[in-house]
């Protein structure tokens, strides 16, 4: 099925694949929701922060923080908003620096340990000292780095198919420059987006509903900010690479659900690894078993069917199972 699929898609024509262009920061872009400015100071640079903050609905419960991932944005999660909203939660949505509507610095060293200190700062402005914090893929890794550093400020922690739970490197993936990763990223396209996700995150089944994103994501290569997207890109996938979370999980002290989508593949550096490694990296089956074991006390949700996107592919099983985790850490 995966195979056939992607020769299907191969065999569109390109003027049906094309892009919409828009601008670095994601302008043109129609957000769920007002999007807010936080601004900051950091690494000697000032910077802004992108970030959407609705209001509950009804009694407030708490405050939710949804951390996107590398390929995404805060608009994402656009599915999840207004069900945590009536729940009785307020809904935090950054983008993180480097990404979507925030500041991409030509010259940041960026690291997890950064990244959930700028949130933190984004939290503490906005007047919220604990909340429970959501994770989905690279947001993961940057999740648990934040449950990690503020054990008291995190209510709880949930991870959504979160990568780094494998360390790449030591398992021999080559190691690549951020120049390498550079030269990569300058050849992405609607087109080379639309295959990956099809064949890593979806397992071969394509859905209308996941375009939208592909084309968020494309849409700001397309434009004249091309280069500024790809640098921050490379700048971020050398972070991940090299900052794998998984040697930490067992350190993780704070209520955690893993919510795993069982045909996920995702591995970063997957295309430099040798045939028999390549095979075996991304099995998240094995791995949401494995991290769930490692962290103290974790549960461990499995979607048989759902890929690398729950929230996406399923949003109302993945919303449900979402709050249910929520409500037990209340």
């Amino acid at each position: 099925m995966r195979l056939l699929a992607t020769a299907l898609l191969a065999c569109l024509p390109l003027t049906g694949l094309a892009a919409e262009t828009y601008g670095p920061r994601l302008e043109g872009f129609a957000y769920p929701h007002p999007v807010h400015t936080f601004e900051l100071q950091s690494q000697n640079t000032r910077l802004e922060m992108a970030y959407m903050d609705l209001a509950p609905i009804g009694p407030a419960v708490g405050t939710v923080v949804l951390l996107h991932g590398k390929n995404f944005c805060a608009a994402t999660w656009d599915a999840s908003l207004q069900p945590l909203r009536e729940a009785g939660y307020r809904v935090i949505a950054p983008d993180q620096i480097g990404f979507c509507r925030s500041s991409k610095p030509e010259r940041y060293q960026y690291s997890f340990g950064q990244l959930a200190a700028n949130t933190r700062a984004l939290l503490q402005s906005l007047g919220v000292e604990r909340a429970h914090i959501v994770g989905h893929s690279m947001g993961g890794m940057l999740a648990a780095r934040y449950a990690l550093l503020y054990p008291q400020q995190t209510q709880s922690l949930a991870l959504v198919n979160p990568i780094g739970l494998e360390d790449w490197q030591a398992q021999g993936v080559p190691w690549r420059s951020v120049d390498a990763w550079y030269a990569n990223e300058l050849k992405t396209s609607f087109e080379s987006i639309k295959r990956y996700q099809l064949e890593v995150y979806y397992n071969g089944d394509w859905q209308p509903r996941f375009e939208r994103w592909a084309r968020m994501q494309a849409g700001m290569y397309a434009g004249a900010g091309r280069q500024a997207v790809a640098w921050s890109q490379a700048l971020t996938s050398d972070m991940v690479f090299n900052q794998p979370v998984v040697h930490e999980l067992p350190r993780i002290a704070v209520p955690t659900t893993l919510l795993i989508g069982q045909k996920d593949r995702t591995a970063i550096g997957r295309d430099l690894a040798p045939p028999a490694l390549k095979a075996s990296l991304g099995n998240y089956p094995a791995l949401g078993k494995a991290a769930a074991a490692a962290i103290p006390g974790a549960q461990l949700v499995e979607f048989a069917e759902l890929g690398h996107s729950p929230q996406v592919q399923d949003p109302d099983r993945f919303n449900a199972a979402l709050l249910k985790a929520l409500s037990a850490t209340r």
